[in-house]
């Protein structure tokens, strides 16, 4: 198996593509290794300079302090990636860990099939996700992930990018902010 790397517009942001699925139902960020069980995210997360682990369909984005060089970590995730694969395992996700969408109101089901259909395939290819997390006054927050937490030109997504197609598809969106 050949891990593949791709660079993203955060500089402390890698994406790793182990050509095999990574999650089947979702997206997930963990930022603490003692939140969860699983040896390939507690591994990663244990790796020095090692600040987030996000999975995303077909890639794992791996974010690291400013002080860590990319040539200190790059190596070793790539093995723990291999080993992972190669003991079998199919995917590193098998389940849904996302909130539940079904008590939406239609406006935020908008919303959210705007996130969906339009934005979250463009960021995921740079490593990262967004999430809707409320609508009220005219107002859509969402979370970004991955890559995209901390990125230099995320502001400019978000305000270019992300709140000039939801207020051209939903005239009720004023403003997109990030929590």
């Amino acid at each position: 198996m050949f891990v593949q790397t791709e660079t993203t517009p955060n500089p402390n942001s890698l994406k790793f593509l182990p050509g095999k699925l990574v999650s089947n139902n979702g997206s997930y960020e963990i930022t603490n290794k003692d939140d969860t069980k699983n040896n390939l995210i507690r591994n990663l997360l244990s790796i020095n300079g090692v600040e987030g682990i996000f999975l995303g369909k077909d890639f794992i984005s791996i974010n690291k302090t400013e002080h860590i060089s990319w040539d200190e970590i790059k190596h070793i995730a790539i093995s723990l990636i291999n080993d992972f694969y190669n003991e079998g395992k199919e995917c590193v996700i098998e389940k849904s860990l996302d909130e539940d969408k079904e008590n939406l109101e239609e406006i935020e089901k908008k919303i959210v099939k705007v996130l969906d259909q339009k934005i979250r395939p463009a960021v995921a290819k740079d490593g990262g996700d967004i999430k809707f997390k409320e609508f009220k006054n005219g107002i859509v927050k969402v979370q970004l992930q991955g890559s995209c937490s901390g990125c230099p030109s995320s502001t400019m997504t978000l305000k270019q990018g992300v709140q000039n197609l939801l207020c051209h598809y939903i005239p009720e969106v004023k403003e997109v902010i990030a929590v």
